[in-house]
């Protein structure tokens, strides 16, 4: 009988760059859901993407869409994207400095990845969404996470001194997970702080049609102080409930789009044809449709404010954008020790300290449930809140 050697065992380490998001990652992977469990935790709507949207992918393929798309994006999704863009900034947007991507989060690493050298130091308010630290640390950047003020503001002070000498600013706005809106005063605010610098401000607005307020939204791209410096990142995910359909955008200076193109060239390649002109038809046809699902929101978030208002030792703020609230609790447990006791009760929840150290004391919760998850959730919830209670008194 032949011997067959045992195979050759290679002695591996995986590469610095992921050893260090490994080491600092605060993203968490929650446990595989049970069908007895109620998800509040998920940021993702939970309509399906308009039919019109469907349909203009399925036609797309039906006319032979199916070959390689141009590395930067189809020419009529940008051409019709700098159309939108130059109502922001009042001014000509060039659709060559506009990039494609596969969905917002490859638009954010291309970003990162083209700009942030191996010790630049890269601000970010805290808690804030948890990928930007993951690319900053894959990118061997310097995070200087800034505490938010006790309305989860920006700190305007705390902010000034962090920026000094800072390569780049990333925030979003409303903002995940805390659903606070960034105000035009705010933004006119930053502008200020970083007048006579050359620090770069990258704009994550995935949640820009999803304002509460009573002002309008403003977007970075409409601070006249803020030009020249603004990276404005963009997804189809939220406003047209395109989550699985990854196609977000990039528009910025010219020479960092084309490093961001560079990045998402070699990592991700271009994005899916039809998918693209499906995109197309969302941005084209979808006003309705985003008016509908807000409404949706508007009554889901009042929802789940009212069950959550009655509940001993939570606090809830006024959400003002996205689909999140961010309660602070009075328990002696970590978020991640209170997203399991609650998992013991039914329902899922994120720990605010996956977005940063000051997110701890906090857990978010997602509205973009239906409204029956939100009223079943928010009982669970209760219940949860009075069994610590319960056990603190013994």
């Amino acid at each position: 009988m032949t011997n067959i050697p045992a195979p050759v065992q290679i002695p591996f380490a995986a590469a610095e760059a992921v050893q260090r998001v490994q080491r600092t990652s605060r993203r968490v992977q929650q446990p595989q859901s049970s069908p007895d469990l109620v998800s509040l935790a998920v940021g993702e709507p939970n309509f399906d993407t308009p039919e019109q949207v469907r349909a203009a992918a399925t036609a797309a393929l039906a006319a032979g869409h199916t070959h390689y798309s141009p590395a930067q994006g189809e020419p009529v999704l940008r051409e019709a994207l700098a159309g939108r863009l130059s109502e922001l900034t009042r001014e000509p947007v060039s659709s060559a400095d506009i990039l494609i991507t596969h969905g917002g989060t490859a638009g954010l690493a291309a970003a990162i990845l083209g700009i942030v050298n191996p010790g630049d130091r890269v601000v970010v308010p805290d808690p804030t969404y948890s990928l930007y630290a993951d690319l900053v640390s894959m990118a061997g950047g310097v995070l200087v996470p800034v505490p938010l003020a006790a309305d989860l503001h920006w700190d305007l002070e705390a902010l000034s001194s962090a920026l000094d000498g800072a390569k780049l600013f990333v925030f979003c706005n409303p903002s995940n997970p805390t659903g606070i809106v960034h105000s035009r005063a705010e933004l006119e605010a930053l502008a200020d702080l970083l007048a006579g610098t050359d620090t770069l401000v990258l704009t994550d607005e995935a949640y820009s049609d999803l304002v509460y307020t009573a002002e309008p939204f403003t977007s970075a791209l409409q601070i006249e102080a803020l030009e020249g410096r603004t990276i404005y990142c963009q997804t189809f995910s939220k406003s047209y409930a395109m989550t699985g359909w990854r196609v977000g955008y990039l528009w910025g200076p010219s020479s960092v789009i084309a490093a961001a193109a560079r990045v998402h060239a070699t990592f991700n390649g271009s994005v899916n044809t039809a998918n693209q002109l499906a995109a197309l038809t969302a941005l084209e046809t979808c006003g309705p449709d985003i008016e509908r699902m807000h409404e949706a929101y508007t009554r889901r978030r009042a929802l789940m404010l009212e069950g959550l208002a009655g509940i001993d030792g939570l606090h809830v703020g006024t959400p003002e954008g996205a689909f999140y609230l961010f309660p602070k609790y009075d328990a002696s447990l970590s978020s991640e020790e209170m997203v399991a006791h609650l998992r013991k009760h039914g329902v899922a929840v994120r720990p605010g300290g996956e977005f940063g150290q000051y997110g701890e004391q906090h857990i978010r919760l997602s509205y973009a449930a239906s409204e029956e998850a939100i009223v079943e959730g928010v009982k669970r919830i209760a219940a949860g809140m009075a069994a610590l209670r319960a056990t603190a008194a013994q």
